[in-house]
């Protein structure tokens, strides 16, 4: 999905999504160096995803282990 950036408004970058809705961002989530009509790039990490999911199941099986 791509985001494209509108405008600042003071904390927040407000982004067009892909179907012309509007949304704000908060500009702590977006890169610093990003302005107005840079294209945001946004994307499922599955790899980051299931090695954090392995993560917290060790963490609760080491919590729960009999």
């Amino acid at each position: 999905m791509k985001y494209t950036i509108d405008r600042f408004e003071g904390e927040f970058a407000v982004v067009e999504l892909e179907n012309q809705q509007f949304v704000n961002i908060p500009r702590s989530a977006i890169p610093m160096e990003a302005k107005e009509g840079d294209i945001l790039n946004v994307q499922v990490d599955h790899e980051e995803t299931e090695k954090r999911r392995k993560h917290i199941q060790k963490l609760m099986d080491d919590v729960w282990a009999d």
